[in-house]
């Protein structure tokens, strides 16, 4: 049986206590390890191309640190492309930082005492198997996506049923971990984050379960909902347009899902996949959609299939099909997975990466991965063929 099987089967006895509804024992916890942690400095990881949910919860946690003496970085080895995210940093002063692997001016592992996974488990960051090689322990994870692999930390505050990590950081703030400060400038500004990575991650609180409406609402004592409304009127880039008029003309629907591979994409435009998606999926006669694409980063040294599913099938579990769809590494851990109504996938490209000046080649390759992709999607979706009928 695979690692994460053991995990999501048979959990550690403190990530099962921890998992129970409420935050009185995962917030005793957190206080237990933040106090036994005094003085450190920690760094905190996020996924390569972290969202609102993401970047919010890990201000929160930074601010809350600081109260116990705890200096912590926040690092993402990918890039903002996304237009509310490059809003949402900048008009709040979010202290996220892009950790360059190409480039030797960046910190040293050394100064940390230990690092922090928030909303997500390592296995979507490439700075995971750096602080690992380093020697530096993993103290603390919060998510709230499954299961990804097996874990190993003081503290494992993993809560699949919670829709928003941003939701379990507000709890920690509900709880007294930190008081917040109408008066403070920085304290106002992570709450409008925290708003915001909350109604990112429900589809505005459509999606939202009681938790989550509990945690808004002590957020709107906070929050200031002209800065929240700026971030959310960022303006669409051409190149973000582009794709989407791509993900139309390249569509194939089946069985109501709508499948798309939209080529080629750079690095910093990553993030227009999944708008890609959030747009395919409003068509009419359409529940669920799908759209890929091949991203190489700005050296052109590093390619992977990168892939967004967003779906109003409320019978659809995202996690259970993108895992059934595109399986496991060999080291057990899945290329990707899901939460409510949404997920996403990752598949490094390996020996066939490179971005050539050769058009001939370049087409062949992206024939032979979309090809693939929309095998593996399509004999899910299929019910003459499929393992998993989304009907």
């Amino acid at each position: 049986m695979a690692n994460n099987q053991l995990v999501a089967d048979s959990p550690k006895p403190e990530a099962g206590l921890l998992e129970r509804r409420g935050s009185e024992q995962p917030t005793r916890a957190l206080e237990r390890m933040l106090e036994a942690h005094a003085g450190d400095r920690q760094i905190i990881l996020l996924q390569d191309f972290p969202d609102p949910d993401a970047l919010s919860s890990a201000w929160t946690y930074e601010l809350i640190a600081k109260d116990y003496d705890i200096t912590c970085d926040i690092f993402y080895a990918g890039t903002l492309s996304h237009q509310e995210n490059v809003a949402l940093v900048k008009l709040t002063g979010l202290p996220a930082r892009r950790w360059n692997l190409q480039s030797n001016d960046n910190p040293d592992f050394a100064k940390y005492q230990g690092y922090v996974l928030i909303d997500n488990q390592g296995t979507t960051s490439q700075l995971t198997p750096l602080v690992k090689a380093a020697g530096v322990p993993l103290v603390l994870v919060i998510d709230h996506h499954a299961y990804q692999t097996k874990l190993e930390a003081e503290v494992l505050d993993v809560r699949p049923h919670i829709r928003a990590t941003a939701t379990i950081l507000t709890q920690y703030l509900q709880a007294g971990l930190l008081e917040l400060d109408r008066s403070n400038s920085r304290h106002v500004k992570c709450a409008t984050a925290l708003m915001h990575g909350l109604r990112s991650d429900t589809n505005h609180l459509m999606h939202a379960a009681e938790d989550d409406f509990l945690a808004a609402a002590y957020l709107s004592r906070y929050y200031d909902a002209q800065l929240l409304s700026a971030v959310l009127q960022a303006s669409r880039s051409k190149r973000v347009m582009d794709v989407i008029e791509r993900s139309l003309r390249n569509r194939k629907i089946e069985n109501s899902v709508s499948i798309a591979g939209v080529g080629y994409l750079r690095y910093e435009d990553r993030d227009a996949i999944p708008q890609a998606a959030d747009f395919l999926v409003t068509e009419e006669n359409v529940h669920t959609a799908v759209v890929y694409g091949i991203v190489h980063d700005e050296d052109e040294e590093r390619e992977v299939v990168i892939g967004s599913l967003r779906t109003s099938k409320i019978t659809l579990d995202p996690d259970e099909f993108i895992k059934e769809a595109f399986g496991q590494d060999n080291q057990g851990r899945f290329f990707g997975g899901g939460r409510s109504m949404a997920g996403g996938f990752e598949i490094p490209i390996g020996f066939l990466s490179g971005f050539y000046e050769n058009s001939d080649y370049n087409r062949l390759k992206w024939e032979v991965f979309d090809t693939q992709v929309k095998q593996k999607l399509l004999r899910l979706i299929n019910p003459e063929d499929g393992v998993l009928n989304t009907d």
